[in-house]
């Protein structure tokens, strides 16, 4: 039987003394072996495939280890080529120089056009104008060309700039009243404009800039501005525009297809054991959630941070839902802390997911992990095809029942056949694999079946990404609330770039016109608000 995996049971505990053990030996080789002698021998096999499986599996996960801290590849063009490269190359003889891939054309130049948030500054001409003679010929006038010549001129500057006013005062000799200049009508109210705010949560929420570190910034500047600032600034500033979060959450709910996922993360107040969860205060797990809905071709983004796992973040989300509307498609993996356990959704699993855990064991069952990966590759070109055409959901439906159900009909034969002919040991790495897939196989190919159905769940991911680099730089929240606070910018901010939208300019008229935001929040998403912006 293939494979280096065992039953789970704990072998026989063997005690024998070296006076033993060699004449263990020595009735091997005479081969006088009793029956106590060969249930010896097979604990020591049976300790010795044990501790070759913990040691595998102990190696396999060092080496996702590294990959998760140093990055890497999953590609089956990585993941294969190798061992291909290690079975062909004879003794002793290195590989040949890689001819280096050509740059693309223009790569890493941006021309003016490709800077849409920049000044535009018109700039006459120094000594001619629409109609003057021509200085090269004596009869011809010269006349505007569009369109004009571009160039482009970068300045860098703080972060958070700084004007200081100098108010002219005047003191009348008789009275001594002192008369003082109005100050512009920008700082009457507040040293700082709704744009500080934005910059502010844009570096920490959006680009993973600690407070501090911007306070050391901005004091390089000469511009000082504390991180304590800081927080009040941008804590203020999500009072004004929550109105806009919760209602991107209840359009959320309303979506066609939703994935959820779960990152870890850390919160100073629960951790200290100043702050319980108010449901259950035996739990110590903190996560973050993020959950993606996709309606109408659009995306929205929803960061949820606290003890409640993805599937409760979830539920909570579909309680907003429309009585009216069906169940949504969920994606997500397999675990069974990411379903919304009291509302009904049509279930997809990660095909990616599935994947990954073949890719784990290819170092030990190259063979085996080249016929699934290479179906499934032929799979993920499909659907890479179909976003390309830009097909409807009926239109990739019937696509991949054309092109993709073959391959995966002939991958799940291939699959069951591992077991029933036992060329694969079910306790094994792979049989773990194989496994997990055949369990699965409804959820992970219900792009087969349903429109819409997504094959996997890399854009949640892609998500919890903004999570996990706010986590990288400054590795945890103090408080509840200031978790809150950050899974609100998240959420606009990573919902802007999905739509392409602006997230300055979006979360500055949130806070300038937020008193019209308290009044109609469904009129200030990120994809209408511009066409309620005054003048």
């Amino acid at each position: 039987m293939r494979g280096c995996g065992v039953s789970m049971e704990k072998p026989k505990r063997l005690e024998m003394s070296p006076e033993e053990l060699d004449e263990l030996i020595a009735r091997m080789e005479s081969s006088d072996i009793t029956e106590g002698d060969r249930e010896a021998i097979k604990a020591m096999a049976e300790s010795i495939k044990l501790l070759r499986s913990a040691v595998q599996e102990k190696t396999m996960s060092v080496k996702r280890l590294l990959r998760m801290l140093f990055g890497g590849t999953e590609t089956s063009e990585n993941v294969l080529n190798k061992h291909d490269d290690d079975a062909k190359k004879p003794a002793n003889e290195s590989s040949p120089p890689q001819k280096e891939k050509p740059k693309p054309k223009g790569h890493g130049r941006n021309g003016a056009a490709d800077y849409p948030g920049a000044k535009r500054v018109g700039v006459r001409h120094e000594s001619l104008k629409s109609g003057y003679p021509c200085p090269e010929c004596p009869k011809g006038k010269v006349y505007p060309l569009k369109p004009p010549s571009m160039v482009l001129c970068l300045i860098g500057t703080a972060p958070v700039q700084a004007t200081v006013y100098k108010l002219e005062r005047l003191r009348c000799n008789l009275c001594g009243t002192v008369f003082t200049a109005e100050a512009p009508e920008a700082c009457r109210k507040n040293k700082h404009d709704e744009t500080v705010g934005s910059i502010i949560a844009l570096l920490k929420y959006g680009g993973g800039f600690p407070f501090n570190r911007l306070e050391k910034l901005q004091g390089g500047f000469g511009i000082p501005l504390a991180a304590s600032t800081q927080w009040d600034i941008v804590n203020r500033k999500a009072d004004a525009i929550q109105p806009a979060y919760d209602e991107l959450a209840r359009q959320a709910a309303q979506g066609e297809v939703v994935h959820n996922d779960d990152t870890t993360a850390k919160i100073l107040q629960f951790m200290s054991g100043e702050a319980q969860w108010e449901e259950d205060s035996t739990r110590t797990g903190m996560f973050t959630t993020g959950i993606l809905s996709q309606m109408d071709k659009r995306h929205i983004a929803l960061y949820y941070t606290g003890r409640k796992h993805a599937g409760e973040n979830m539920a909570d989300l579909l309680a907003q839902r429309d009585v009216d509307r069906g169940p949504p498609i969920q994606m997500c993996d397999a675990l069974s802390r990411n379903l919304p356990k009291p509302f009904k959704t049509v279930l997809a699993n990660c095909l990616s997911h599935a994947r990954r855990k073949f890719v784990d064991v290819t170092d030990y069952f190259p063979e085996e992990s080249r016929v699934v990966l290479e179906a499934l590759g032929k799979v993920y070109k499909h659907d890479a095809i179909s976003k390309d055409r830009q097909m409807s959901d009926e239109e990739r439906l019937e696509y991949h029942q054309e092109n993709s159900s073959p391959l995966m009909n002939d991958l799940k034969e291939w699959l069951s056949e591992q077991f029933v002919e036992r060329l694969v040991e079910p306790n094994s790495s792979m049989g773990d694999a194989i496994s997990y897939m055949l369990k699965h196989w409804p959820e992970l190919t219900l792009f087969l079946t349903v429109p819409g159905a997504p094959i996997d769940n890399n854009i949640c991911e892609q998500v919890l990404k903004r999570a996990i680099l706010h986590r990288k730089n400054s590795l945890f929240f103090k408080t509840q609330r200031g978790a809150y606070v950050g899974d609100l910018y998240m959420s606009l901010i990573h919902t802007c770039s999905l739509n392409d939208v602006n997230p300055f300019d979006y979360l500055t008229a949130l806070e300038k016109y937020s008193t019209q935001l308290r009044e109609h929040p469904e009129k200030w998403m990120p994809w209408n608000y511009e066409q309620n912006i005054d003048g």
